[in-house]
């Protein structure tokens, strides 16, 4: 696998995935520390078709924070999910900051989500790798944004326009690394929350390819988004967001909110 190729896959999904790659493992961490939320040497090498490094390896001193704002108490944390280890937010070094901008308008939806936050609109988004220890090389990223509710309504009516428009796919570009997005299809998927959007599509750049699953779920002004990338099978293995990920996600949002 050419490094380029691995750069340009990193920047085609949200770079939490790659955080998350480092514990996807069967293999329990013995240190009992979180992942390295910045992106260690062996998660920004992972790439589609490459297996996933050891937890163990990836193991960092830094976990997420359980207190703070509204949204920090939403976002999932080290613990909330048997058999699967939870890093905080942070950046993969190889990845470019921004959002993706799309070749075709109708799809610059889509191409936001892959970015940074869903969207411009959002006012903060705080995001977290979760590593399978179950499902060897299943990366999934989970973030929560907060919005007016009035934009996360129309953030959700924009991307259900936009998978309707751009089944044949389109590319999109951020900083210097273009990749391209096939095979965009509406996904069943059961959720919570006032509304949602499921989709799938096929991530591709340099002969590497991956299918990617996406799920966009709105609970009063919260976004909640959550995307899985099978990097030990690339695209022959469909990924999916785990159902107990978003139920757990979607339980705290909701929990939180009662509270106040």
């Amino acid at each position: 696998m050419r490094m380029k190729a691995r750069a340009t896959m990193v920047a085609l999904v949200p770079t939490l995935l790659f955080a998350a790659v480092g514990c996807s493992t069967t293999n329990t961490p013995t240190t009992g520390k979180a992942p390295d939320p910045k992106g260690s040497a062996g998660s920004a090498a992972a790439a589609p078709g490459a297996p996933a490094p050891s937890a163990a390896a990836a193991a960092g001193s830094a976990a997420p924070k359980t207190g703070g704002s509204r949204l920090e108490r939403s976002a999932l944390a080290q613990g909330d999910l048997p058999g699967y280890q939870v890093s905080a937010q942070g950046k993969n070094p190889n990845a470019p900051d921004g959002q993706p901008q799309a070749d075709k308008k109708a799809c610059q939806p889509l191409a936001d989500v892959m970015g940074d936050k869903p969207d411009p609109s959002a006012r903060e988004t705080i995001s977290r790798g979760v590593g399978s220890q179950k499902q060897v090389g299943l990366a999934v990223s989970a973030s929560v944004s907060s919005y007016a509710e009035s934009d996360a309504k129309a953030l959700i009516a924009r991307l259900k326009a936009a998978v309707a428009a751009c089944g044949t796919g389109f590319s999109a570009t951020v900083g210097k690394q273009t990749g391209a997005y096939r095979e965009v299809r509406p996904a069943d998927y059961r959720t919570g929350g006032d509304e949602s959007v499921s989709w799938t599509m096929t991530a591709a750049a340099q002969g590497v390819s991956a299918q990617v699953h996406l799920v966009l779920v709105r609970e009063g002004d919260t976004v909640v988004r959550l995307t899985a990338l099978n990097v030990a099978t690339a695209a022959q293995q469909k990924a999916q967001v785990p159902q107990e990920v978003a139920d757990k996600q979607l339980e705290k949002i909701q929990k939180v909110q009662r509270a106040g």
